[in-house]
This record gives structure tokens, C-alpha cells and sequence, in this order.
């Protein structure tokens, strides 16, 4: 399982998508649920089990970077963690 699958399963994004790339593409997209949509951010973020408590801490205390910026990494950190669990539980079998 790979994080592109996953997150494509939220997103309308191609599944061959260097992760730079695939970062700024997840900024617009939170950018734009910031300010369209709340609730499908939400939906999403606890949908991917994203630590609420983790994610205010970040946006309160992290400077330089957008909230759409500090949202995507912690998305994207929270989907690779649950990439490295299943692979390292799929190779136990």
C-alpha cells in the first residue's frame, strides 16, 4: 500500500505523483477546504485518525508556514505512519 493510494482515496490526485509535488497539491487542497469546506476538513482529518490535539499544538506554535502547509504535513506524516505499520505487520506474515 502505498501513501499515494491512500490519499487519493480523499483526493482526486494522480497516483504517480513525486511527494513534493503531491505536498504543494495537498496545500491547495486544504487551502481551499479552509475556506469552502470545514466540515469535509475535518471529515477528512479525522477520517486519516490525525491527532486533533497534535494538529492545534502545530498550528499554533509553527511560524513560516501556512495553516493549509502545517495541515498537509501532518496529513501526510499521519498516512506514511500508517504505510510503515502495515508493511512492517504485512511482512510478518
Amino acid at each position: 500500500m502505498s501513501i499515494l493510494k491512500i490519499i487519493s482515496k480523499d483526493f482526486d490526485i494522480e497516483e504517480r505523483l513525486p511527494e513534493e509535488q503531491l505536498r504543494n497539491v495537498l496545500i491547495d487542497a486544504f487551502a481551499y477546504l479552509i475556506d469552502n469546506d470545514f466540515p469535509k476538513l475535518i471529515q477528512i482529518l479525522y477520517k486519516a485518525d490525525v491527532d486533533q490535539y497534535k494538529l492545534k499544538e502545530l498550528l499554533e506554535t509553527v511560524e513560516g508556514s501556512s495553516a493549509a502547509e502545517v495541515i498537509a504535513d501532518t496529513y501526510m506524516a499521519r498516512q506514511k505512519a500508517k504505510v510503515e505499520t502495515w508493511e512492517k505487520y504485512s511482512r510478518k506474515n
